[in-house]
């Protein structure tokens, strides 16, 4: 079985009081990335990446649970083998 890269991006709603304290939760997983937040609405835009589908989805879950999370929505969910991204990509010119 060849090695995989899962990345999947979430929206995040929380207790805007308790964002800061979200945002150490997400920071802490190794592959996590904060997009953006709104600090009125306590927002944030993540993608978690990671080897295989069950670490994502067990991060999420983690996230879910944070105190002050109100929900953790996956927006979108994608993996190809790890060799595929090393491959060199080529421009054809479609004239």
């Amino acid at each position: 079985m060849s090695e995989e890269l899962h990345i999947t991006s979430l929206v995040v709603r929380a207790e805007p009081s308790l964002l800061a304290s979200v945002r150490r939760v997400v920071a802490s997983f190794a592959g996590a990335e904060i997009h953006g937040t709104d600090e009125a609405t306590g927002r944030m835009v993540v993608t978690l990446e990671g080897p295989t589908q069950r670490t994502v989805l067990d991060q999420l879950a983690l996230i879910e649970q944070a105190p002050g999370v109100l929900s953790a929505a996956m927006v979108y969910q994608h993996a190809e083998p790890l060799a595929s991204l090393n491959t060199e990509l080529t421009h054809v010119d479609p004239s």
